[in-house]
C-alpha cells in the first residue's frame, strides 16, 4: 500500500529516473517454474540494483517494528534503453520448489505447477480486491524457455515497462487503450487449467 509514497519520495530526489509515472508500482515477478533467484543482478546483467525505497515498519504477528522494504533496479533492453522499477519475486514460490526437489514432500513437477497457477490467480484475486493496492502492483507470470537465456528476465521485465509507458501516453491522449500482451495472464492461465481438475490447497493424508 505505500509503494506510490515510497515512489514519490525517491521522485522527488532523482526526477529524471522514474519519469513515467505508470511503473510506480511494485512488480512481482512469477515464475511459473517457481525456480527463484535470491539475486537478480545475477540472474540476469541487464537487471543492476540501484538502492532501496523508503522502508515500511509495522508491527506483524508479534514482531514488533517489522521493516518491510522493496528495491529499486534498473533494466536494460535489447534497444540499451534503462528502465527503473521496483521488482521482487513472490518469495513463497520459493517454498513450492524446494518442496519438489525433496523426496519427503512427493510433490511433482506437474503438481507444482499446478500450485503455482493457484498462487497466481489467487494472488490476483487478494490484489484486486484491496483498495489499498490499487494499481500499486504488477503480476509478471512467465514460463522459461526450455534453452536458457541470457537475458529473458530483463526482456520480460522491459516488455511490461513499456506497456505501462505505452497506457500512460495513452491516457494523456485520451484514446482507448489496446495492449496486447505476450506474457501469461488470469484467462491464459484459467484455460491451462480445467474446471474439473483445479489443484487444490496443499495438504496431508497424516493429518
Amino acid at each position: 500500500p505505500g509503494m506510490k509514497k515510497s515512489m514519490e519520495e525517491f521522485s522527488r530526489v532523482n526526477p529524471n529516473v522514474l519519469a513515467c509515472r505508470k511503473t510506480w508500482k511494485l512488480h512481482i515477478l512469477i515464475p511459473l517454474s517457481c525456480d527463484v533467484y535470491d539475486d537478480l543482478e545475477k540472474a540476469d546483467s541487464n537487471i543492476q540494483y540501484v538502492t532501496d525505497l523508503t522502508e515500511t515498519t509495522l508491527t506483524r504477528a508479534g514482531t514488533k517494528k517489522r521493516v518491510y522494504k522493496h528495491s529499486l533496479y534498473a533494466i536494460r533492453d535489447e534497444e540499451n534503453q534503462l528502465w527503473h522499477c521496483a521488482v521482487e519475486y513472490a518469495t513463497p514460490l520459493q517454498s513450492l520448489y524446494a518442496m519438489s526437489q525433496d523426496e519427503c514432500a512427493a510433490f511433482s513437477r506437474e503438481e507444482r505447477l499446478e500450485q503455482a497457477k493457484l498462487f497466481y490467480r489467487t494472488l490476483e484475486e487478494i490484489l484486486k480486491g484491496s483498495k489499498e493496492c490499487a494499481d500499486s502492483y504488477r503480476l509478471i507470470a512467465y514460463e522459461e524457455p526450455e534453452a536458457a537465456e541470457t537475458h529473458f528476465l530483463s526482456r520480460e521485465i522491459s516488455w511490461h515497462l513499456r506497456q505501462e509507458h505505452r497506457e500512460e501516453i495513452t491516457v494523456l491522449e485520451g484514446s482507448c487503450p489496446h495492449t496486447p500482451s505476450t506474457g501469461l495472464d488470469s484467462a491464459e492461465l484459467n484455460l491451462q487449467i480445467s474446471t474439473s481438475d483445479l489443484p487444490q490447497p496443499l495438504r496431508s493424508d497424516g493429518f
